[in-house]
């Protein structure tokens, strides 16, 4: 009540009036959230102030208002610490100094706790790449943990990584600031303002843009729209003819009673046990990632503020684990249950960036539990992509390009794979990983002859691709077993997993020396590659040769046959794609006379 009481406060001079034309529109239906909060108050920074939020219900309704409010930068991923980085810069040293309005947020350290010597040396990896951005981190032994940590039990780790810099924020909070910052700007909230229809156009080339959004409270001309809506991004992606790759999922943790001992400790996270334990003042939150999360099947269109109730059976394994860690869990009780509706997608990443359907409307959902962490950073980027044309990071693990059309409206592959991606979420990440969920989309005609000479295959984008030979015969990827859950058998003697368990490593993994030999009979003989997968592209015309000299690094002034390996360019210089790009000419069976390029995008 307390969030809804604040929102009402601060912005009811907009619930009951619409503007008649805004420059871009962030639509909320989820409640005012992290991410449609952020991308508002960035894109005043950019200089936009003729931008609006619409708003079904009250701000940080939805996901926003429950989750746990965890801050930590530490990734694999140098795009991924830039945007937990900047999320923490605005909380510590921005929000309050610029609007007033304290952010709630608390910095209370964080701590990942190794059970074993790889998790260990993943955690060094961790610290090496935060030093690049300027993160504080130490890697501790158990006795220096436990003396940081009293009350953890160490008896069986290897040692932690702490970031002193790490902490908590308040939802409501980080909202209040960030909105009290876009409308100082010129930005408008409109609360109680469901979106009921979205307008879009087709020119004569086929081309689609958005004109309109149209509400219970009257109608917005717009040609840009952020949908920021979480779980009911699919409904608004509805209205504009869109399909939003992400599914619904149950997401819980534990309010404990008072623990004696436990105030100021760091926040922690045992990725081993799938557990963390956030502090909250002289108490802790408790919460994980199960191998069998609930599915919210049918998402309610007015859910606002509504908790469903928790099922222990499914949770009670964050339990025990959290008590073996924290063994004075075992004499506390629990004050409450917070189970709460949260998106997830099939690779864990968000969804961000303008459609490839329909010009204008921009994608800003799918957070797998990372709003309140990623939120500060996507939504500087989303702004960027939306003013500037693209991001400045380098987003294309967020870009909601990266999927195929033909997979994002597959019921079976988004919640296949989103269900591995969510019981992986705290595995250590390998280099030469490959999913289990959703395999056998996309084959080609050379697939099942292949497999029986013992190839290996890798998925890129739904297509089942080489990826080395054994001498061991052949490796089936079989139906997703969901890994035994939901009274799915988990598969026995699984070869293919085998395989890839067998190649865990950061070193040289264990199959590197046949591969070296298949790179070896490629340089000394005749090979033949199949890349049917690569994405394929015909350019033509009377200026094609002076357009790719424009647009490719390298020189393509080549004789018809010729294949060049290159970088395509941004407008900015920069380096877009790795292409390889081969010059023809035309015969009976191209569409185009004289001179054409063959161009072939990487997967």
């Amino acid at each position: 009540m307390r969030v809804q009481d604040s929102s009402k406060t601060l912005f009811k001079r907009e619930v009951s009036n619409t503007p008649g034309r805004a420059h871009l529109l962030t639509l909320e239906e989820s409640g005012g959230g992290i991410i449609g909060c952020s991308t508002l108050y960035h894109l005043t920074k950019l200089g936009c102030s003729n931008v609006v939020l619409l708003e079904k219900d009250q701000l940080t309704a939805g996901t926003t208002w429950h989750t746990a409010g965890l801050i930590w930068r530490l990734r694999p991923s140098d795009t991924d610490i830039q945007i937990l980085n900047h999320t923490r810069h605005l909380l510590n040293d921005v929000l309050e100094k610029e609007t007033g309005v304290h952010p709630g947020w608390i910095n209370n350290g964080g701590l990942f706790i190794a059970n074993s010597k790889e998790r260990l040396n993943e955690y060094k990896r961790l610290m090496t790449i935060g030093k690049a951005f300027g993160i504080e981190s130490h890697v501790l032994s158990p006795s220096e943990t436990k003396k940081l940590y009293p009350l953890m039990n160490v008896t069986d780790l290897y040692g932690t990584l702490y970031s002193p810099g790490d902490g908590t924020v308040d939802p409501a909070g980080f909202c209040t600031s960030l909105v009290r910052g876009a409308t100082k700007s010129g930005a408008k909230v409109i609360l109680k303002c469901p979106v009921t229809g979205i307008d879009v156009s087709e020119n004569e080339f086929g081309t689609k843009t958005i004109n309109a959004v149209h509400t219970e409270n009257g109608t917005v001309k717009t040609n840009c729209v952020v949908n920021c809506t979480g779980v009911w991004a699919p409904y608004i992606g509805q209205m504009a003819g869109v399909k939003v790759p992400l599914i619904a999922m149950k997401h819980a943790y534990i309010v404990t009673d008072k623990i004696d001992g436990i105030q100021n400790m760091p926040n922690a996270r045992d990725h081993d046990l799938s557990v963390y334990l956030r502090l909250q003042g002289d108490a802790l939150s408790v919460g994980g990632y199960e191998s069998n999360p609930i599915f919210w099947e049918q998402v309610e269109k007015n859910f606002a503020f509504g908790l469903f109730e928790l099922d222990w059976d499914v949770f009670g394994t964050h339990l025990e684990k959290s008590m073996h860690r924290l063994p004075a869990l075992e004499q506390t009780g629990i004050k409450s249950t917070v189970c709460g509706p949260e998106s997830f997608t099939p690779d864990h990443k968000p969804l961000l960036g303008e459609d490839p359907k329909i010009r204008g409307f921009y994608h800003g959902c799918g957070f797998n539990s990372l709003g309140m962490n990623a939120g500060g950073g996507c939504g500087r980027e989303l702004a960027r992509w939306v003013v500037h044309g693209r991001p400045e990071l380098d987003m294309y693990g967020y870009d909601i390009r990266r999927f195929s059309e033909k997979l994002t409206d597959n019921k079976k592959w988004i919640k296949e794979r989103s269900h591995e991606s969510y019981v992986k979420n705290y595995s250590i990440v390998y280099p030469h990983d490959e999913p289990l969920a959703s395999r056998n989309m996309r084959k080609d005609a050379f697939f099942d002859e292949l497999l029986n000479e013992g190839c290996v295959y890798q998925e890129r984008l739904g297509f089942e691709r080489p990826g080395w030979f054994s001498s061991d015969g052949p490796a089936p990827v079989k139906e997703y077993d969901y890994y035994g859950s939901y009274g799915t058998p988990e598969h026995k003697d699984y070869v293919y997993a085998k395989r890839l368990n067998e190649d865990y490593s950061f070193l040289f993994p264990k199959h590197h020396a046949v591969i070296g030999q298949e790179c070896i009979g490629c340089r000394k003989n005749v090979a033949v590659f199949n890349m049917s997968y690569f994405g394929k592209f015909i350019l033509s015309g009377p200026d094609s040769q002076k357009a790719v000299n424009w647009i490719f690094s390298n020189n393509l002034e080549k004789p018809p046959g010729s294949t060049v390996y290159t970088c395509m360019l941004n407008k900015s210089g920069k380096t877009e794609a790795d292409l390889t790009v081969t010059s023809i000419t035309s015969d009976a069976n191209t569409v185009f006379e004289s001179k054409g390029i063959i161009i072939l995008k990487h997967l």
